[in-house]
Order: structure tokens, then C-alpha cells, then sequence
């Protein structure tokens, strides 16, 4: 009996095992590309990049200068004249920055410049992994350094998903960027995965009696505490800097309380724009000539204020 009870543990503790690494597995793994897309497609100037990321990472990346404005080469060092600003995008978990390519017209047009690329681990860019946040850091970094070196030290960030918890807990170290707008970004990571897994079906029990293991799992595979990134602990670090948090009041992931949690922890100056009936990532498809608008004031007050500053 103690033999066969002994038996039945391994076996438990073997299947736990496998469960977990594949858990961890699906939430760290590359992504199978978006569509390929290019700017000329939507008749846009620009010019392709590739730049490292602070951790030596080859990223691929679009410069698209503001309406008016030709593309510039690689040997210029002067990529801010003839803009108001400009805006760096920040694409969301499992996708790229192809599928964000429709935002840049209105910017472009409103006199604003468009940084666009690839996380590690996604598009066109080096890297086997992704770590919701923690590393992927250091690719915005890379993207700072890149355009203070042609000639750009201010910038705001526009962030979807991924890339506004990206932008955050970077504009949380870095002055140069001035102004961030988070589009559906999660406030802790546990949270956004346990809602997740509910949404697929998994039974609550097994949330929360594997969930915390495979996120310490996951951590320890890409060689970071992923929770280290949760927003929540950064974004009282981004004042003075500027802060727009945009929620779908039907987010699945992430819930209206968290975020008026996150919007309550935030210094001056912050806006919050709760927009109803809407889904994660799906405010500028329910509302998208508002949505136009408030990104447009948001950076016509902090954003092109800055870069005139800078420029003079």
C-alpha cells in the first residue's frame, strides 16, 4: 500500500511538473509573426533601422517622419527637424509593430513623427522570448539612445498592451520620455494571467494552485522576477513626466478597479479616459475619432511643448 501510495506522488508530481513547464512555456515563447506589412503600403516615407537593444539585441525598426517631411538617411544626425515631436510605439504581447502601422497617419498628419519596432522575441527583431515587460525594457532603452543620437532627446511613447507596460516602467528611469499614453496595459501581471486563464477555461482551482509556480517558473527560465515589471510598483516613479491610462471598461484582463488603482497611485500631470462597452485593445475601434482626439490634445500638451523647448 505505501509502495503504490509512494508510486502515485511521483506520478502526480511528474504531471504537475510537465503541466507547469508547459504553462510556462506558452506564456514566455515567441510569437508567430503579424502580416508583414511595410509604411510605403500606406504611403508613408520612412526609414528602416536596425539598432541594439541595451542588452546587445539586434532590433528592427521604421522612422517615419512627420507630414511634410521626406525620410532621412542613416548618415543624418538630425532626425527632429520638421516635426512637432515624436512618438514611439510600442506594440502589444504576441504581436508587432506592422498591425500599428494605421495610428501613424493621424500623428503624421497633426505634425508628429512615428518610431515603430519589434520587441525581442517578435517581428523582425533578435530574440527567442518574451518576458512581459521585465527585458523588453532595454529594447525601449535602445530606442531612446538610437534617436537621442539623431538629434532627438524627448519623446513620447505610445503603448499598447505589452508595450504600455513597457513604457511606463521606462518612462519610470528615463527623462526623455515626456509623455506616455498606456492603451490597456495591466497593472499586475498574476492578476492579468489568473483572468486569462479563467478566460479559457481552466478551473479556478488549478489557478491558484499552479499559477504562482509557473509565473516563478517562467521568471526563472528567461532569467528575471517577471513581477518586477507589474506597473503598479512603477508608475508613482513617472511624474513629472505625463500619464495617460486608456481602459475598456469590458477588458477581460484587466479590471476597471485596478485601474483607477494604478490612475489613484500616479503623481501629476494624469488623465484617465474609461471608455465604455469596450474590450482589451479595443477602445480606438469603438470610439476611434475620440480616441484621435485625446491622443492628439494628450501630446499637443506635453509632448510638443518639450520638443520646442529642446529645439530651440
Amino acid at each position: 500500500m505505501f509502495a503504490l501510495v509512494s508510486i502515485v506522488m511521483v506520478l502526480a508530481v511528474v504531471v504537475v511538473g510537465l503541466v507547469a513547464w508547459r504553462w510556462s512555456t506558452e506564456l514566455i515563447k515567441s510569437p508567430e509573426p503579424d502580416e508583414l506589412s511595410r509604411p510605403d503600403e500606406y504611403g508613408l516615407p520612412f526609414t528602416e533601422v536596425l539598432f541594439p537593444s541595451t542588452d546587445g539585441l539586434t532590433l528592427h525598426g521604421w522612422f517615419i517622419p512627420a507630414g511634410g517631411v521626406a525620410a532621412f538617411s542613416l548618415e543624418d544626425d538630425d532626425w527632429a527637424s520638421g516635426s512637432r515631436g515624436t512618438v514611439v510605439f510600442g506594440h502589444g504581447r504576441f504581436g508587432s509593430k506592422d498591425a500599428d502601422l494605421r495610428y501613424t497617419p493621424f500623428l503624421r498628419e497633426a505634425g508628429y513623427s512615428c518610431f515603430l519596432f519589434d520587441f525581442r522575441g517578435h517581428g523582425r527583431s533578435e530574440g527567442n522570448y518574451t518576458s512581459f515587460g521585465f527585458h523588453e525594457r532595454k529594447d525601449l532603452l535602445g530606442a531612446v539612445d538610437l534617436l537621442r543620437s539623431k538629434g532627438i532627446s524627448s519623446v513620447g511613447v505610445l503603448g499598447f498592451s505589452l508595450g504600455a507596460v513597457v513604457g511606463m516602467t521606462t518612462a519610470a528611469v528615463r527623462e526623455e520620455i515626456v509623455a506616455v499614453i498606456s492603451d490597456g496595459a495591466f497593472i499586475q501581471l498574476r492578476k492579468a494571467l489568473a483572468r486569462g486563464a479563467e478566460e479559457r477555461g481552466l478551473p479556478t482551482w488549478i489557478i491558484r494552485l499552479l499559477g504562482p509556480f509557473v509565473l516563478w517558473l517562467a521568471g526563472r527560465r528567461v532569467g528575471c522576477d517577471l513581477e518586477e515589471s507589474d506597473p503598479i510598483r512603477w508608475v508613482d516613479k513617472i511624474a513629472p513626466r505625463a500619464l495617460l491610462l486608456i481602459h475598456g471598461d469590458r477588458d477581460w484582463y484587466i479590471s476597471t478597479e485596478d485601474v483607477r488603482r494604478l490612475y489613484d497611485r500616479a503623481g501629476q500631470p494624469k488623465e484617465l479616459w474609461i471608455a465604455p462597452e469596450a474590450g482589451h485593445r479595443e477602445v480606438d475601434q469603438v470610439y476611434p475619432e475620440e480616441y484621435r482626439e485625446r491622443v492628439l490634445s494628450f501630446f499637443d500638451r506635453y509632448l510638443a511643448p518639450a520638443f520646442e523647448e529642446e529645439t530651440r
